[in-house]
């Protein structure tokens, strides 16, 4: 196999942190090639130094494509040599259609004037190669998430990629959408164009991958040929974490206790088209100290279920009644909703979980100001001594509270966004995707601290679209399809296989 890319001793610097040291990458053409690490390991900025986020001179070490020395000083001189990044958060504009989405910037035009039929008709062949069948005149706001991903990758392919770096690809698709993607990386590759995928998904990456670097605290550890075995998966986590990981998911010993909260004959309409019935008469309990998933495919409801339910963040014609230990409660807005015990942690910790560029101390009381005030004054020193005694409680790792939460690696990110939840104190903690985009070990030290607030007779509500997650950490799991509840078991008795027969039931 040729080669298409050698990255030789690169290393990158930021001011007081060493975030590359000496990493090296080769990939061969036609390759499916992983790139897999903890959060902060320096996969994302080694892609920046390959793409030309980071240009040359900005970094030490050389980048050789099909080749010839490289010295990037832009993204446009990566793309202009076929080298396509698609980030975790998608550059889509929603309210442009699928056709000018993919031509954006790389417009099909003479003389300054768009041929628009000319760009309808090759996006129309784009769709075609990804699989995507849709008008070209479809608006983005009106796709799925896993749809405008393969617009994401067929505006890759108006580039005439030949490298294609996939950032957490499948980190918000259902396992349905997520096989599609990788078959389509596995039809790349037949047809030469090689990739680069980073991903948490280790299963995933053991499935599709020729070849895997993993790389620990900005150094390269290891490349492996992946032989598709059971045990692959196991090396890759000792690689990564630097010792062995024998449990995914830590031991816990239910207490289960009287009912908590009870949710009953709910319905939620469609945010902006009222006449969209998006959850009908959904019934669910949770009792103290339990853990109950909530499984379904992309587009079921379970995030409009819980938004909807936390302070009608979501929704309207919004109707049914939620109780806790046998009395109605109030959660018309978030304020009555935190106010009558429940918490939420959103699936998007970035856009509604945080304020980035506050400090981490600023975000672990914003849910609970009264907690850290003196009449209606902060007092500083009581938001200090939270902020210090959360970032113990659930090891976050950072410089000072004082660090900027755009600054720390997702897991990190995600216990933030967790003690501020706890700071609040609620008797019920919806969870929506909670280990979303992190790695391993960071999901691990997240499955802990769920078990701890279900031993402390919290109720959780877990919502995730990876079903060995649901069958690892949950006593109880509820099955969603289109906005309805279609089925409830134990998850002692419950397989992914199960799960799914419930909603294609249901869709039958």
């Amino acid at each position: 196999m040729n080669t298409i890319l050698e990255m030789r001793g690169i290393t990158k610097t930021f001011p007081g942190v060493k975030a590359l040291s000496d990493v090296n990458l080769t990939v061969g053409e036609g390759e499916i090639h992983a790139l897999v690490g903890e959060n902060g390991a320096g996969k994302s900025t080694l892609m920046k130094v390959l793409s030309g986020v980071y240009p040359y001179g900005t970094y030490e070490g050389d980048i050789v494509y099909n080749g010839e020395t490289q010295k990037f000083a832009t993204i446009s001189d990566s793309e202009e040599k076929g080298i396509i990044i698609i980030h975790q958060e998608l550059a889509l504009v929603p309210l442009l259609s699928i056709a000018e989405n993919i031509f954006l910037g790389n417009e099909r035009a003479t003389k300054g004037v768009i041929n628009w039929p000319v760009a309808h008709s090759e996006a129309e062949m784009l769709l075609k190669i990804v699989g995507l069948d849709k008008p070209t005149g479809t608006l983005v706001t009106n796709l799925g998430t896993g749809q405008q991903q393969l617009v994401e990758i067929a505006k890759a392919l108006s580039k005439e990629v030949k490298l294609l770096i996939l950032d957490e690809p499948t980190s918000s698709l259902n396992e349905r959408d997520s096989e599609a993607l990788l078959q389509l990386l596995l039809e790349f590759k037949s047809k030469g164009i090689s990739s680069i995928l980073i991903s948490h998904k280790l299963n995933e990456v053991v499935k599709v991958a020729d070849k895997i670097t993993v790389l620990r605290d900005g150094q390269t550890v290891s490349t492996l040929d992946c032989d598709k075995t059971e045990e692959m998966e196991n090396k890759i986590i000792k690689d990564m974490v630097g010792r062995e990981l024998t449990n995914r998911f830590p031991q816990r010993t239910p207490e289960i206790g009287n009912m908590l909260l009870e949710v009953k004959g709910w319905n939620v309409y469609h945010q902006v088209h009222a006449d969209r019935h998006l959850i009908r008469d959904v019934n669910f309990n949770v009792r103290a100290g339990e853990i109950v998933g909530i499984s379904g495919l992309m587009g079921a409801g379970r995030t409009e279920l819980a938004m909807s339910l936390f302070g009608r963040a979501y929704g309207q014609k919004i109707s049914g009644q939620v109780e806790l230990r046998g009395e109605p409660i109030d959660v018309s807005t978030i304020n009555k909703a935190v106010a009558n015990g429940l918490a939420y942690v959103t699936e998007d910790r970035k856009e509604y979980g945080l304020v980035l560029e506050n400090s981490i101390k600023i975000n672990t009381t914003l849910s609970n100001l009264e907690g850290v005030s003196k009449g209606i004054v902060i007092d500083d020193n009581a938001e200090t001594r939270v902020g210090l005694e959360y970032k113990k409680k659930l090891n976050t790792k950072c410089s000072s509270l004082m660090q900027q939460v755009v600054n720390l690696s997702g897991g990190n990110q995600q216990k933030v966004v967790l003690s501020k939840w706890l700071f609040a104190n609620p008797d019920v903690l919806i969870l929506d995707e909670p280990t979303r985009g992190i790695d391993v070990n960071a999901k691990y030290e997240i499955y802990a601290i769920i078990n701890q607030l279900a031993q402390e007779g919290k109720g959780i509500i877990f919502i995730s679209s990876e079903l060995p997650e649901l069958l690892g950490m949950t006593d109880r799991i509820y099955v969603m399809n289109e906005g309805r509840m279609v089925g409830e078991m134990p998850t002692k008795e419950a397989s992914q296989e199960k799960i799914m027969r419930m909603i294609i039931k249901d869709k039958g």
